[in-house]
């Protein structure tokens, strides 16, 4: 053997005896929960639904120092700055946290806090955004969310992103568009709704989160409402420098676009029926501020509405300023609206609005179906007003 062969084989063995020492030692070490190798998968899940409804969230983090589960939507969860689920770490950098009781089946958003960051799950493979940021999303099985599944026994719609020019903002618009099983391949002409989404959310967050699609598929399927297109805007307009906090609710830029750009687009570019009888209005929280202010006040334009988890009387001089510049147009209202539907939930933030709302509907002799529900201000209700009202459009034809 030469000398050069010599040396070779003494380093080969010198690596051998030295990884096998590594091996060894690792050996000892418990395995991390991050996948190993390039191609490898994480070998956990991440959100698992026990056999007692109770739920287990999971997050590999070796190197956090802190995990909480933060959601709006879980009851069990707590809120504000210093709430969340604390969730604990295994040798691997596993962390684990399992809910006290039985989650309810329904959909839910949900995050982690990781070393005080708000972090998506990486393993979710269903999402919401929100005006800014986004959540992940999961379904817990169940019946009771049955009404607003994804079912393949049903036929189903489509739903499209549009794009489009608001003249009144100076800027391009998108929106989110539902149209009814058969669309594609029929002629036939639909009445339009339009629902808005609430201050946190985005334009697709009716979809992505609140599912109206497979609502409003399910209802059909069941011959419990007539086929319609829904319209999804984008409820926020870009912020001017001088307008306040509370011009969020009373924005009249977002009225402007909605009558003078998006809703001449769609009666345009779908095959609409392009009247105030087959049209209407719907929204939750800031959408359902839109449509009290964009909806109400515009029988020309819609004669159904849904007003959801919002009222009047937030500010000292709410309702009497709505009255003294819509006084006329209000009682034209109340001779033309074929359905106003409020709901409510007995325990959101928002159920001290519900008097003096109903007070002004009164007074002007608006006739409205009122629908009290438990719980408070969450898509879990809003999921469920939805698919109250649609059946009650009854557009008539």
């Amino acid at each position: 053997m030469t000398r050069f062969g010599a040396a070779v084989l003494g380093a080969f063995a010198f690596a051998m005896l030295a990884s096998s020492q590594a091996l060894a030692q690792d050996s000892t070490a418990p395995a991390s929960c991050l996948p190993q190798g390039q191609w490898a998968q994480p070998d956990y899940r991440s959100v698992e639904q026990l056999a007692d409804g109770r739920v287990t969230f999971r997050l590999c983090a070796p190197d956090a120092a802190s995990v909480k589960l933060i959601s709006n939507d879980i009851a069990q969860v707590p809120l504000g700055p210093n709430g969340g689920l604390p969730m604990q770490r295994d040798e691997s950098g596993l962390w684990h946290v399992t809910t006290a009781e039985p989650v309810p089946a329904d959909n839910y958003r949900y995050n982690f806090l990781v070393n005080g960051a708000r972090v998506p799950d990486p393993l979710a493979t269903t999402f919401s955004r929100e005006r800014t940021g986004i959540n992940s999303t999961v379904d817990l099985e169940g019946p009771e969310g049955d009404f607003q599944r994804w079912h393949a026994n049903v036929p189903h719609g489509s739903v499209s992103m549009i794009e489009y020019w608001s003249a009144p903002l100076g800027t391009k618009r998108s929106a989110y568009v539902y149209t009814p099983p058969g669309y594609m391949n029929g002629t036939a002409r639909y009445p339009v709704l339009y629902l808005v989404h609430g201050a946190g959310d985005s334009a697709d967050s009716w979809t992505q989160v609140g599912h109206a699609h497979n609502i409003i598929d399910n209802l059909l399927a069941a011959g419990r409402a007539q086929p319609l297109i829904v319209v999804m805007p984008f409820g926020h307009t870009p912020q001017r420098a001088d307008a306040p906090l509370e011009a969020m609710l009373a924005n009249a830029d977002f009225g402007a676009d909605l009558h003078d750009a998006l809703i001449p687009h769609i009666d345009a570019t779908f095959r609409t029926i392009a009247d105030a009888d087959h049209r209407a209005m719907a929204g939750l929280s800031m959408g359902g501020a839109h449509t009290i202010r964009h909806g109400l006040t515009r029988p020309d334009v819609f004669s159904r509405l849904g007003i959801f988890s919002m009222g009047l009387g937030m500010g000292r001089d709410d309702v009497a300023d709505y009255r003294t510049r819509h006084d006329a147009v209000l009682r034209q209202s109340a001779r033309e609206m074929r359905l106003v539907y409020y709901a409510m939930g007995v325990d959101d933030f928002l159920y001290g609005t519900v008097a003096p709302t109903r007070a002004l509907l009164d007074a002007y002799g608006i006739a409205h179906h009122y629908n009290e529900s438990d719980g408070g201000h969450t898509w879990i209700n809003w999921r469920r007003y939805l698919a109250d009202f649609v059946p009650r459009l009854d557009w008539g034809d």
